[in-house]
């Protein structure tokens, strides 16, 4: 008896089968590439996209006959949606509005009739064309033929359960990234389809993650080699069951996932003040488990770290170990130096879009293991202060697992649990979308029969790092030095030559 996991992103999708003690019987993976029909357009073609989603799954069906797939589950990438028939036809590619902004002046409008603080406390995300009610606006205008034959639009995550045979239902968090979802009434919010002229008959039912919403038919099931009956079970936005698989339970804990970009997604037990949040640029989600909300704070970061390689060591053999040759590169003791982390547009909740990155405090003796140090103290300084006004609205983080790629490296987790002054820990498994999936598969199904029995039987630590007190004084310092730092240059950044 298996679990599977699938996940899908924005360039590749993955499915994994679980046993019931946590274990990982198969990956399997499969690529695809963004269309860009016009400049500044990106799109997925959604049949595409659908059959690698298959292949995915008919590998891991083929290596599980032993433990066969009761379950699966599904998380995906927000706010992206298809249209579709009511006969499971997919009408049309998928737009991917956090990179694609077309509509974004139906949002304006939008925003002008209900208000933008009225806004918030109905759906509180910050507001930005990244989502879905956009491409739906620009649909309906742009493309009313396939706007209207269209029976659904689906989320992702929606779009591969109703392709197996499922009802169309979409999660709690998935519906939170189109701007159309009333987070209280954890329903669609009549106000803002009726402003934004969107058919609310088009859009998914929502239910809550851990929902089971149907079986795979029999038909997909003998196409795939699944056995007949599996159950689906309703999964959600991919940060949101990586959370789960990382071991978040409960309030008072964070994700920290390094990847390309480092995203902090802290966990917590209620509706944190409208006005406060939207004013610190903080958004709230629904989390994958009943009663539980989080926020996302991202920025940067192993793209700094790739431009670091590509500058200071960019004749030396790029093996598995290189990384490994520069962190041992790097002081023991905080870095002299300080990077103000902008080479890029930044993410929440700051949205700099006009600044340039800043290296400060380079000497003639500086080695490039202390800048090394330096650009990983500074991206993580970048999220001290949005952590520090969660806890003062009553949402803390005593601690975080990390995620990721660069959850791998012991020196950069040392470096957060100094700054941040809590500890980091490592669980053995650190891809975390398809095990948060696998667990809410058991949960739906009764496999297990509490949270906490899912997570200790799937989550285990590989290592804790603990802070060190002394470095974490040095470092209070030093966050102080980075907030002055950029106060006093971000009005020159801004009109840095581009």
């Amino acid at each position: 008896m298996s679990l599977l996991g699938i996940d899908v992103g924005t360039t590749g999708c993955k499915a994994a089968a679980y046993n019931l003690e946590g274990t990982c019987l198969v990956t399997a993976y499969r690529e695809y590439g963004t269309l860009h029909p016009r400049p500044g357009t990106t799109e997925l073609d959604s049949r595409l996209v659908i059959g690698k989603v298959r292949e995915v799954i008919a590998e891991a069906a083929t290596k599980t006959a032993a433990d066969p797939i009761t379950a699966l589950s599904i998380s995906s990438m927000g706010e992206a949606m298809t249209p579709v028939s009511r006969d499971r036809e997919i009408l049309g590619h998928s737009i991917i509005s956090s990179v694609d902004t077309r509509g974004g002046d139906a949002l304006e409008a939008v925003a002008a009739r209900i208000g933008a603080d009225a806004w918030y406390a109905i759906n509180p995300n910050i507001l930005a064309p990244a989502y879905s009610l956009c491409s739906l606006s620009w649909m309906r205008r742009e493309q009313p033929a396939v706007y209207d034959r269209a029976w659904k639009f689906l989320l992702w995550g929606d779009l591969v359960a109703f392709m197996l045979g499922c009802e169309p239902v979409t999660s709690l968090s998935l519906a939170n990234r189109t701007l159309l979802l009333d987070i209280r009434k954890e329903q669609w919010s009549d106000r803002v389809l009726k402003e934004a002229g969107i058919d609310r008959d088009k859009l998914p039912g929502v239910a809550a993650s851990g929902t089971v919403v149907g079986t795979v038919s029999d038909t997909v099931a003998g196409e795939l080699g699944l056995p007949r009956g599996v159950r689906v079970v309703l999964g959600g936005h991919d940060q949101c069951c990586s959370s789960l698989g990382a071991g978040i339970d409960r309030a008072g804990r964070a994700v920290c996932g390094l990847g390309t970009f480092e995203c902090i997604t802290p966990v917590y037990d209620h509706i944190p003040e409208a006005a406060a949040m939207r004013a610190r640029g903080l958004n709230v989600e629904h989390h994958v488990l009943p009663g539980l909300y989080v926020s996302f704070i991202y920025n940067q970061s192993g793209s700094l770290v790739r431009w670091f390689r590509d500058t200071f060591a960019a004749g030396e053999s790029r093996t598995d170990g290189l990384y490994d040759r520069l962190t041992a590169e790097m002081p023991a003791e905080p870095s002299r130096q300080l990077v103000l982390p902008y080479f890029e547009p930044s993410g929440a909740p700051q949205y700099v879009t006009d600044a340039a990155g800043v290296i400060a405090g380079l000497r003639m003796d500086t080695p490039r293991g202390e800048i090394l140090k330096a650009i990983l103290e500074s991206v993580t300084f970048y999220f001290v202060k949005s952590l520090e006004t969660l806890r003062e609205m009553g949402v803390d983080a005593s601690g975080f697992v990390a995620t990721g790629g660069g959850a791998r490296s012991d020196r950069w987790l040392q470096i957060k649990a100094d700054i941040f002054g809590v500890p980091f820990v490592r669980p053995v498994i650190t891809e975390c979308g398809t095990l948060g999936c696998a667990m809410l598969a058991g949960l739906g199904t009764g496999v297990f029969h509490t949270t906490a029995e899912a997570v200790g039987r799937f989550v285990k630590v590989d290592r804790v790092f603990e802070p060190d007190a002394a470095r974490h004084r040095i470092y209070r310092e030093r966050v102080a030095q980075y907030d002055e730092l950029f106060a006093v240059l971000r009005p020159l950044m801004a009109r840095w030559p581009k």
